[in-house]
C-alpha cells in the first residue's frame, strides 16, 4: 500500500517526505498533476494521496475529480492541501472528491492524525472489497432451486422439465453445488434388519 505526494513547493514536499519516512510509510513523491495522474493509472497500490491544490499541469481540484471519476472498488483516500482557508474553498475541495482538507502551514501532528484516519479507511475498504469478491465467487457456484418441484409420493423421484423422473440426489446435484453422501437412517435400518431376518427364517 503506497502514498502519493503531489507537491510542487520543494520545502513542503521535503516536509511531507520526512514525515512519511518517519511513519515508515511507503510513498512516491511528484510535483506535477499530470505525472500524478499517470502514476495513479499505472500503480494500483497507491491508496492514499496527499496533494496540493495549486500544482503544475492538472491542478489538485481537477485531479480529485479525475480520481473520483474512475470506476474502482478501492478508491484512494485524498488529503487536499491549500493555503486558502475560505469556507468556499473548503467546500469546493470536498465537493471535488477530497476526503480531508488541510490548510498550510500544516501542523505535523494534525497531518499524522488525518493520515492515520485515511489508512484505517483504506484498510476497511480493502477488507470489504475482499469480502464482496468472496461472496460474488460463492454466488457464481450456486444455482438456486425454486418454484414448484413435482415429486412422487411413493418413490420420491423428481420430475424434471423434460418429463423425466430422476432420483432426488441426481436432480439436485445437476442444479446446485451440493454433494451427497449416502447412509441409512435408524428407522430404515431397523426395517431392513427385520426384512433380512424374515427372508432368512422364511
Amino acid at each position: 500500500m503506497k502514498t502519493l505526494i503531489v507537491e510542487d513547493d520543494p520545502g513542503y514536499r521535503l516536509l511531507l517526505e520526512r514525515a512519511l519516512h518517519s511513519w515508515q510509510a511507503q510513498f512516491v513523491s511528484l510535483a506535477d498533476g499530470n505525472e500524478a495522474w499517470a502514476a495513479l493509472e499505472r500503480d494500483p497500490e497507491i491508496r492514499l494521496v496527499i496533494l496540493d491544490w495549486v500544482i503544475p499541469g492538472m491542478d489538485g481540484l481537477e485531479l480529485c475529480r479525475r480520481i473520483r471519476g474512475r470506476e474502482t472498488s478501492e478508491p484512494p483516500y485524498l488529503i487536499l492541501l491549500t493555503g486558502n482557508q475560505k469556507k468556499e474553498q473548503v467546500v469546493a475541495g470536498l465537493e471535488a472528491g477530497a476526503d480531508e482538507y488541510i490548510t498550510k502551514p500544516f501542523h505535523r501532528e494534525e497531518l499524522r492524525a488525518r493520515f492515520n484516519v485515511g489508512m484505517r479507511v483504506v484498510s476497511l475498504q480493502r477488507s470489504l472489497s475482499s469480502r464482496v469478491k468472496e461472496l460474488e465467487s460463492a454466488l457464481k457456484q450456486v444455482t438456486e432451486l425454486q418454484g414448484l418441484i413435482p415429486i412422487c409420493c411413493y418413490c420420491k423421484k423428481i420430475r424434471d422439465d423434460r418429463n423425466y423422473w430422476q432420483q432426488v440426489e441426481t436432480y439436485i446435484s445437476a442444479r446446485s453445488s451440493a454433494v451427497f453422501s449416502h447412509g441409512i437412517c435408524p428407522s430404515c435400518k431397523e426395517a431392513r434388519i427385520v426384512e433380512l431376518r424374515r427372508r432368512k427364517n422364511g
